[in-house]
């Protein structure tokens, strides 16, 4: 496919084939060195391998590359997860992250009658677009995005149940004080809180 593509545009000024592991490569040295010179908008165009999107996918979000858009074909299932709005049906712990750092849309759904061989799953082109700033503010990234983790580890369980043996509590009385006084019910699962609630516990913790 390099020789092929290379062969293709040969004649094009504005076109260049790089040959590398997009998880492993540097993207804000290639971004960054080319806005210098040729473009003033990055975007991201891909046709994901759908048993690696969500690495993908994180990397070029938490790496906060200078870019405007990602729009790309994944699996109709997993586009599902990324594209729900926080607390509602499809909730992942990824949804969040994607929440996070842009807003999702779902842009056309693709069969798969449209590929030879046919797949046993259908795919889905979605959009990202990257926010300028998070929707809601926390003192500590890691920390409440590991206390979104933990929430849904064990999805069946209530949030203070899943909470109860991290390295946040000393027990499930402190964690029900603590949602209590954001007014969210203890008996709640993690997968039902929006992600202002997560904001709010994640700032409180190191309080409690």
């Amino acid at each position: 496919m390099m020789r092929i593509l290379r062969d293709r545009f040969l004649t094009s000024g504005n076109f260049e084939v790089i040959n590398q592991d997009v998880l492993k490569m540097d993207l804000n040295k290639v971004i960054c060195e080319n806005k210098k010179e040729i473009i003033k908008k990055a975007k991201i165009v891909a046709n994901l391998p759908y048993y690696i999107t969500t690495p993908i996918i994180m990397k070029l979000l938490e790496e906060k590359l200078d870019i405007d858009t990602i729009t790309v074909m994944i699996q109709k299932e997993v586009a599902d997860r990324l594209t729900a709005i926080p607390g509602t049906k499809n909730t992942g712990a990824i949804t969040y992250a994607i929440n996070y750092y842009s807003i999702a849309s779902n842009v056309l759904t693709v069969p798969n009658t449209s590929f030879i061989p046919k797949p046993e799953v259908e795919s889905e082109v979605i959009k990202l677009e990257i926010r300028k700033k998070p929707p809601v503010e926390v003192e500590n990234e890691e920390q409440f995005f590991r206390i979104i983790k933990l929430a849904f580890m064990q999805r069946r369980k209530t949030l203070v149940n899943a909470l109860s043996n991290s390295e946040f509590f000393e027990s499930k009385s402190q964690i029900e004080d603590l949602l209590k006084s954001l007014n969210i019910d203890s008996k709640a699962r993690g997968e039902t809180l929006t992600i202002d609630q997560y904001a709010n516990i994640s700032n409180k913790v190191k309080k409690c």
